[in-house]
């Protein structure tokens, strides 16, 4: 998993190579015939990969997106109106059918299909008409690293063509760089809270709540943490209740309007005896771990989650754990 997180920059460089034009492509078709709705089909990592790119079409280019509960297609067999829709697939494996067939029907609907998918080869790169490769290379660690990384990147290049954002196209071809930084920063404040931790809530609000939705999986899978994510609006509700002396939180606030918010909230939290953990770049003095940047805000939860997978498998051994050997999970699951 250190290895192969360690990794994920050169991954996307070489990403960055591929598939230009057909992003161009895409973003040509998508701004000539723009979609009735869009919908993401993901599961896991995936999903939050898809959460991500939900948040920048929805930000960017004003098209409300919809996360897709698979099971109306394939077990319930619901009459989804497909046809003039945009259904956008993200998988490592491409392999399990309860992604691959939301995708054929949607297809055989007369939707645009595009999966952002490592496996090249795999159903449902074969089952789409848009396939764009994630260029993540054979991934072999059981929780998803350089793949979730990759997934990330495509997502913004499929939202930046969409929108035609020279900037902020440029500013993904800077990643590389930051994704290298942010491999060097030290979390291990983090590895002293949450070594004898069983559970843990991790905050993000807008942009970084993908992050903090893959962060608390990776908690779950690598360091048997029962670990919860909310966004920062949510957590004043039930979560609340959760809340006493020394409970662990670890609070995503990267760049953008919600911030502020998140900041105070990591301030009132203390009030009430939460171990905070606030990660937020290094003008922010209240923070515990530095965040990376990236070239754009919008880019910020790439690089924040390469900072925190380098914790998270250095956490795992320190707990005594192998971040590689996951309990009861395997590389490939396949669900109808």
């Amino acid at each position: 998993m250190l290895k192969e997180a360690s990794s994920s920059a050169d991954f996307v460089a070489e990403q960055l190579k591929h598939e230009g034009e057909r992003y161009a492509e895409l973003g040509v078709h998508l701004r000539a015939k723009p979609p009735t709705s869009v919908v993401t089909v993901a599961r896991g990592s995936s999903d939050h990969a898809a959460n991500y790119a939900a948040y920048l079409i929805m930000a960017r280019v004003g098209r409300i997106v919809a996360s897709l509960p698979m099971s109306l297609v394939t077990l319930s067999k619901a009459p989804l109106a497909a046809k003039d829709a945009l259904a956008i697939a993200i998988s490592q494996s491409g392999q399990s059918p309860d992604v691959v067939e939301p995708i054929r029907y949607f297809r055989e609907g007369g939707a645009t299909t595009v999966a952002l998918v490592n496996d090249a080869a795999s159903p449902l790169a074969q089952s789409a008409e848009w396939t764009m490769p994630l260029h993540a290379g054979p991934e072999l660690s059981v929780a998803a690293t350089k793949s979730f990384i990759t997934s990330l990147v495509a997502g913004a290049r499929l939202a930046g063509h969409w929108q035609n954002d020279a900037e902020f196209l440029a500013a993904i071809e800077q990643l590389p760089e930051s994704l290298h930084a942010a491999t060097k920063l030290d979390w291990s404040p983090a590895i002293e809270v949450l070594q004898p931790a069983s559970r843990i809530m991790v905050v993000g609000r807008g942009i970084s709540f993908p992050v903090a939705l893959e962060s608390a999986l990776k908690f779950k899978e690598t360091s048997v943490i029962q670990a919860e994510a909310f966004s920062g609006a949510e957590i004043k509700h039930g979560p609340m209740a959760l809340i006493h002396d020394g409970y662990p939180l670890l609070i995503f606030a990267t760049r953008g309007p919600a911030q502020a918010g998140l900041i105070a909230l990591a301030e009132e939290m203390r009030g009430r005896g939460a171990n905070v953990l606030l990660a937020a770049p290094e003008d922010v003095k209240e923070r515990n771990l530095t965040l990376p940047v990236a070239a754009t805000p919008d880019l910020d939860p790439v690089v924040a989650i390469q900072a925190f997978y380098m914790m998270a498998a250095n956490l795992s051994i320190a707990r005594g754990l192998d971040p590689d050997k996951p309990r009861h999970l395997s590389k490939v699951t396949k669900t109808n």
